[in-house]
């Protein structure tokens, strides 16, 4: 994010970022949540929000006592990312922290950091938490829709969609815009918007509008046959 901000070679109307920058955000966030989470899923989930950590628990696809656990730890490892950043890179690490546009009221950054979450968490949901033949390539849908929540909201609200991340550079940086608590509010309703719309879909058996979506076709069943015969059945 630092080399983003100060090696962009231009910038948009209003000292915006260029679109080019803002693309460039996009694939660095999206490609590093999808590393991260493909490599540490086996060991805690890969989980690195609490916002959604938090969607989750109130899903039940996540024990709150875990929850408990790792949501001090993610705030905690936001710090010290922030920490060790500013201590390395010679740059104020207070260009990483996530501001409203010029132009963008508070209403406006709190709804769209409610939405951009939602979509993140619903995706982790549907990709990872419910569990299909694809669970196992989750990790690409969860950044490619990263990616497209930064594309959305980077140049408006910073995309943060994770109030660790907008923590973080905050306390590393010793100072709090006055609006950093849509942060951390945005983020908590989206994960009840998006885990209220994972319930919606759960009750209706969402599974019967598209029967047969996970099938391998008639490979599988051929497959199945085969079994059957070989098992006496």
């Amino acid at each position: 994010m630092p080399m983003s901000v100060n090696a962009a070679p231009d910038t948009a109307n209003g000292g915006a970022d260029s679109n080019q920058t803002v693309v460039f955000i996009a694939i660095s966030y999206g490609f590093s949540l999808l590393i991260a989470a493909w490599v540490l899923y086996r060991v805690s989930g890969g989980l690195f929000n609490p916002a959604v950590t938090l969607g989750m628990v109130i899903t039940g696809t996540l024990p709150p006592w875990r929850g408990l656990v790792l949501f001090p730890v993610q705030i905690i490892a936001g710090m010290v990312a922030a920490a060790v950043v500013s201590v390395i890179i010679p740059v104020d690490i207070g260009v990483t922290q996530t501001r409203l546009a010029p132009g963008m009221n508070v209403a406006q950054g709190l709804f769209l950091e409610m939405f951009l979450t939602a979509h993140l968490i619903f995706t982790i949901l549907m990709l990872a938490a419910e569990k299909s033949k694809d669970t196992f390539i989750a990790p690409i849908g969860i950044g490619i829709s990263l990616f497209v929540v930064e594309v959305a909201g980077v140049n408006y609200t910073g995309a943060s969609v994770n109030p660790a991340r907008s923590f973080g550079p905050c306390i590393a940086s010793a100072s709090f815009p006055g609006y950093h608590w849509i942060y951390w509010l945005g983020p908590v309703l989206g994960a009840f918007v998006a885990g209220g719309f994972y319930h919606f879909i759960k009750f209706f058996n969402y599974e019967d509008a598209n029967p047969g979506q996970d099938s391998a076709g008639k490979d599988e069943e051929e497959v199945k046959g085969t079994t059957d015969l070989e098992n006496g059945r």
